[in-house]
């Protein structure tokens, strides 16, 4: 697989996103200078020739001066991300303005993917201001996304959104040049990765290891927004938000940052979100034969090649398929809840009544590598 760097087309689109951490004051409240530098860098590429979406994180952060302190519980939040979206968004327009560019706010919820129409119309919508050169800015739905109110899930859902506008380059901007080997705020030699392969094992490493130097969001969700992003065969660029060029460099093909290659293969839409967006509720482990049944065949899983069941979960919840190592090796959705999978275990589809024993259909699973 390729790791080498390579230059975005002109006219394709781009999505860059940045992060609560590289907007926000430390007592709370934006920092108009950082709003000014991601506002230049996301001009520098539609000056470029590549019609650019901005998902930018800062709603709750500029919310905060006109409540007493930071919120602890979910409604604080969605009280100061209510009243910050707008703060956030006149400090946009004003920016762009000054760019002679005019701004659009888009709110979206990360599960447009798994309702297909709510999918279609927010990519046309995206798609038609990026003709007419109007400049989206995304931003996670957070007064009314209770359960996923956390700072760095715009990673993914910036992940989502390039999938959805077919942009051919994401940057996510950050508080550091880029991933690192090692944490460089404990480690002054820690590497800075230059270029990546989706599934190299180091992500691993980096995702596991909680939230880093790389703001609230932490490097976990930095990854799973490039793995999301690769899937739909888009490369992703982490690197620096402080900087004034490094969107165009990124761009351009140059040496900044960390460059995670894309996937040869390409997941389509429903897929994309089966795989990355869906929370798991349990797990299905399977034997040899099952396995590579699904990944070499393509096939529905069967409740025949079902060894165990994890979890309590009715139909249509995302879980893990693993093997008989304890890898994962695939998701889906079930047909069926756990009580019911539980109980046909060790059983034959003609010993089952009024049910196939098939526990996902192929087009509701997804095989991973790695």
């Amino acid at each position: 697989m390729r790791t080498e760097r390579v230059a975005v087309p002109v006219g394709a689109p781009i999505v860059v996103k940045v992060g609560s951490s590289s907007l926000s004051k430390p007592g709370g409240g934006v920092d108009l200078v950082a709003i000014a530098r991601t506002v230049q860098q996301v001009c520098s590429l539609w000056d470029r020739g590549n019609p650019t979406v901005l998902v930018s994180s800062g709603a709750v952060a500029a919310g905060i001066p006109e409540l007493d302190g930071r919120p602890t519980e979910i409604t604080g939040l969605q009280v100061a991300a209510a009243i910050g979206q707008g703060r956030l968004m006149e400090n946009y327009s004003r920016a762009f303005a000054n760019e002679a560019r005019v701004v659009g706010q888009v709110l979206l919820t990360k599960d447009i993917l798994g309702i297909r129409n709510q999918y279609l119309h927010s990519r046309q919508a995206l798609e038609r201001m990026l003709e007419l050169g109007v400049v989206p800015i995304v931003n996670e739905n957070d007064t009314v996304a209770i359960e996923e109110l956390k700072l760095g899930d715009n990673d993914r859902l910036a992940a989502i959104v390039s999938h959805l506008v077919g942009a051919k380059l994401l940057i996510l901007l950050t508080d550091t040049e880029g991933l690192y080997a090692r944490d460089p705020r404990f480690d002054a030699d820690a590497e800075l990765l230059g270029a990546l392969r989706h599934n190299d094992a180091v992500l691993d490493e980096l995702a596991s290891g909680g939230s880093g130097p790389l703001g609230s969001g932490g490097v976990g969700t930095k990854v799973i927004a490039a793995r999301m992003a690769a899937w739909s065969g888009i490369p992703t660029v982490i690197a620096p938000a402080k900087s004034t060029d490094a969107t165009v460099r990124a761009a351009n093909g140059e040496d900044v940052g960390t460059w995670v290659a894309p996937h040869s293969q390409k997941l389509a839409s429903r897929k994309l979100w089966i795989a990355f967006g869906l929370a798991s509720e349990g797990q299905v482990q399977v034997d040899d034969g099952a396995a590579m049944a699904l990944t070499q065949r393509g096939s529905s899983l069967l409740v025949v090649g079902a060894t165990s069941v994890t979890g309590n979960f009715g139909a249509g919840a995302a879980v893990e398929i693993h093997n008989l190592a304890g890898r994962l090796m695939a998701k889906g959705t079930m047909n069926v809840g756990s009580e019911v999978a539980r109980g046909a275990l060790g059983k034959r589809s003609n010993e089952l009544i009024g049910w196939d024993g098939e526990l996902i259909h192929r087009d509701n699973l997804v095989v991973l590598d790695g």
